[in-house]
């Protein structure tokens, strides 16, 4: 799944490139999928921070994920640019009745399929059987080109959530 994704981020982005994940509430069909990359196109190919283009990058991954990336190499991202990026996340909210500023959604990969559970659910899921410690969770807490590919998808051991659960369950 890394190896994937080293193959859809822009390589040529610097590692320090800055990275915002919204997760969306709910998975999108492949026309949606298609319609909301054109978007992020759209956008991020006329993307400006106080009239210098910035290099960006969009797309939607795993049928729910927008993953939006600057490289600030050249031009720094300044709170307009960063609010002009949020507004396109926002109509995408509208136009597809889905949120994707939740963060008490937990996405997990669960037999090569995006799999979300409510943060207060996520105990219940572990005594269950249904995620373990080796269970990938998506961890949208990255902010950078590096850390996207190297830690958005992390087994729940060694994620921030690990000292939230127990995680010494027999099943």
């Amino acid at each position: 799944m890394q190896e994937a994704l080293r193959n859809i981020i822009p390589q040529h982005f610097a590692d320090d490139a800055r990275v915002w994940v919204y997760q969306s509430s709910r998975r999108f069909n492949e026309q949606q999928e298609a319609e909301i990359n054109e978007q992020l196109l759209q956008f991020y190919s006329q993307w400006q921070a106080h009239g210098a283009p910035v290099k960006g990058w969009g797309k939607l991954l795993f049928g729910q994920f927008v993953v939006m990336m600057a490289d600030e190499t050249d031009v720094k991202v300044s709170g307009c640019s960063t609010d002009s990026s949020v507004r396109v996340i926002k109509s995408i909210e509208r136009q597809y009745s889905a949120n994707l500023f939740d963060r008490m959604t937990i996405t997990f990969l669960v037999k090569d399929i995006p799999q979300m559970l409510p943060f207060d659910q996520v105990q219940y899921a572990i005594d269950k059987g249904f995620i373990n410690k080796d269970t990938l969770l998506f961890n949208n807490v990255v902010n950078t080109k590096k850390e996207i590919l190297e830690n958005w998808l992390v087994p729940l051991s060694q994620s921030w959530l690990a000292s939230r659960v127990n995680l010494d369950v027999m099943v």
